[in-house]
Parts: structure tokens; C-alpha cells; sequence
């Protein structure tokens, strides 16, 4: 990776978090429907339901911060639109910049906004009384594994924002992922779940990545769930970041 291209990414960077800084509605926005869906199922919800937990919202969190990223990355896929039809990347492509840079800056954005949004739901976590037994290694690794989902559904937006030919059809595609963690072990535990439905959330990549992720938090062995995320995070990753530059190749030939 050459220096022209990380002092260019830097520089598209700084100024796509300009306009988050300069607009933190989105962050608050995004984080809001997935604290309002928390204080739902925990004060409203939490009594009626069964799970291996003491405490619902130690089982419920997982869940709700992969709906927060989920959410969040629709921002990224409109953004990146937004700049594909203002005509501003053709203003980029003439200057003397690593064309690529543009993209990684999109990405880059997507990926510390969405940081910043699941920060604060842990934080609002913890208030509701959010407790965990994971040592300092363990957090890194949930750390690790939300950085790697993060990354994996930010190059779907990517591609998405490259191939819409509307604004509202460039976050739409989020949709289907915001509604995938209630077909998962994010809420009830899939043994409650009837035969097929069952087998759905069992297999789907939101079921492996929560069941890791409350394993650290519990401080147990996370089993053969994390290779299962992994695989499903790189799997995603390697595919829409191919077919993303791909499009965008095509785009600015």
C-alpha cells in the first residue's frame, strides 16, 4: 500500500467525518431505533421471555448492536450515492489522487460512525444494567468481530450506493438486514423457534455472530461459533468489496 494512497484516503477522510461532525443527528438517529427497540423488549418484553440469562438486556445487547450497524450503513450507501450523482467524484478523479481513495474514505467513515453508535448503546446498556465477565481480551475480540461485520456490510452499502438509481433505493437494501436479527438467537433462543424457521436462524450469519459474542461476554468458550462468524464476515467481505470495485471500475472507465 503506497504512501500516496494512505495520504489520500487520510485527506478524503477528514473530509467525509467533517460532515458527520458537522451533522451528528445521523449517529443519534441511527442509535435511537435500536435503544428505543432495547428499553421495548427489556421493560416490556423481557418478563415473558426465557433465556439462559439473569438479566434480559445481558442477552438482548449482541443483537441489538448488529441492528445498529445494520441500520447505520444504509447512512454510508446514500452518502456515497449523494457523491456519485453531485457530480463531486468526477472533480476527484481529475485531480492527481489514488481513485480508490475516494471509496476507503466512504468506508472508513462508515466504519468509526458506526463504532461511535454501538459505544453509546453499550453505555445505555450498561445503565440499564448490562453486566459481563469478559476480561480485557474478550472485549477486543467482540471489538474485533463488530469491526470485521462492520467492514463486511459497509462494502455491501458500497456497492449498493454504486449500483442505485435513487437515493431512498441506495438505503433500501438495508432493510432485509435491520429485520434478520429477529430470525436469529439475538432475541429468544432458537430452540424456542418451530422446525423451519428454526433452521433458518440456526444457519444465517447473525446467529453465529451473536452466539460468539454473548460467549465472550459470559466468559464461556466460544465454541465452533466464532470460526462460523468468521467465515461468514470474511465470506461477505471478500465478495461485495470484488464486486463493489468492480461496479466502480466500470463507473469511472
Amino acid at each position: 500500500m503506497s504512501t500516496h494512497f494512505v495520504t489520500d484516503t487520510a485527506t478524503m477522510l477528514g473530509r467525509s467525518m467533517r460532515h458527520i461532525t458537522r451533522s451528528m443527528d445521523t449517529i443519534i438517529t441511527t442509535a435511537l431505533t435500536p435503544i428505543a427497540m432495547m428499553l421495548l423488549f427489556v421493560y416490556v418484553f423481557g418478563g415473558a421471555i426465557s433465556t439462559d440469562t439473569d438479566n434480559y438486556v445481558d442477552y438482548l445487547l449482541p443483537g441489538i448492536m448488529l441492528m445498529a450497524i445494520a441500520s447505520g450503513i444504509a447512512y454510508t450507501a446514500v452518502r456515497l450515492f449523494t457523491d456519485m450523482k453531485s457530480g463531486i467524484f468526477e472533480r476527484f478523479h481529475s485531480m492527481p489522487i489514488a481513485r480508490s481513495s475516494v471509496l476507503w474514505a466512504h468506508v472508513l467513515t462508515s466504519l468509526v460512525s458506526n463504532l461511535i453508535t454501538v459505544a453509546i448503546i453499550v453505555l445505555v446498556g450498561l445503565l440499564m444494567g448490562f453486566r459481563t465477565s469478559a476480561d480485557l481480551l474478550a472485549w477486543l475480540a467482540v471489538a474485533g468481530i463488530l469491526t470485521l461485520f462492520t467492514l463486511a456490510l459497509t462494502w455491501l452499502a458500497i456497492l449498493a450506493g454504486l449500483s442505485a438509481k435513487t437515493a431512498e433505493g441506495a438505503g433500501a437494501f438495508s432493510y432485509p438486514l435491520i429485520f434478520l436479527p429477529f430470525i436469529s438467537s439475538a432475541f429468544v433462543p432458537t430452540s424456542t423457534m418451530p422446525g423451519p424457521v428454526r433452521a433458518f436462524a440456526e444457519n444465517q450469519p447473525v446467529t453465529s455472530i451473536v452466539n460468539t459474542i454473548h460467549s465472550l461476554f459470559a466468559g464461556q468458550p466460544v465454541g465452533n461459533d466464532i470460526w462460523i462468524a468468521l467465515a461468514w464476515c470474511v465470506g461477505i467481505l471478500v465478495l461485495t468489496y470484488v464486486l463493489a470495485m468492480r461496479v466502480y471500475r466500470r463507473k469511472i472507465s
